[in-house]
């Protein structure tokens, strides 16, 4: 993450902004091929609004094999969303940018409470740098990643319009999951 969008409590700690750290030392620790889900609480100095906040849970996937590709990424990615939301679920796969993955996407859900598109992942095929990195060969091996936001899909699903809702302690709402 940028260091402006990053949670800084002195120079030497920094607050997770994301869970690919935990990515990188799976790859670093093991042999392919590799397969993990990732889940953690990241942390992000972003201008709070209604589906954005300071802290959210994000869940990271990531996959090394030596016949990966792009469209099985982009299936798995599908699959899930029409597990989770529906086959009738309006949704979109774009282009995006990340350092770490190329070619990268996000995949949006059609907000039907508030008439937009909700952002609820970013994904991509892994850089081969960041293979290389880790003792990888990118010749041999690829491999896709993603990670994507809990609370954003609980708002998508359970009709929630409002991220804070998860935080505020009420335990009327609480209650309810």
């Amino acid at each position: 993450r940028d260091s402006q969008d990053t949670f800084f409590i002195n120079p030497e700690i920094v607050l997770r902004s994301h869970t690919s750290n935990v990515q990188i030392h799976l790859m670093e620790s093991l042999d392919p091929p590799i397969k993990f889900i990732v889940p953690g609480r990241v942390y992000r100095n972003e201008s709070i609004s209604y589906k954005s906040y300071c802290l959210f849970h994000q869940v990271e996937g990531i996959y090394i094999n030596n016949k990966v590709s792009f469209s099985e990424l982009k299936g798995c990615l599908e699959y899930f969303i029409k597990q989770m939301f529906g086959s009738n679920k309006k949704m979109r796969f774009r282009p995006s940018f990340f350092p770490f993955t190329e070619p990268s996407g996000e995949d949006d859900i059609w907000d039907d409470e508030r008439k937009q598109w909700m952002e609820i992942l970013g994904c991509g095929m892994v850089d081969p740098n960041v293979l290389e990195n880790v003792g990888y060969d990118s010749k041999k091996w690829k491999g896709y990643a993603f990670g994507m936001g809990v609370e954003r899909i609980a708002m998508l699903k359970y009709k929630i319009d409002d991220i804070r809702l998860f935080y505020n302690g009420d335990i009327r709402f609480l209650e309810q999951f």
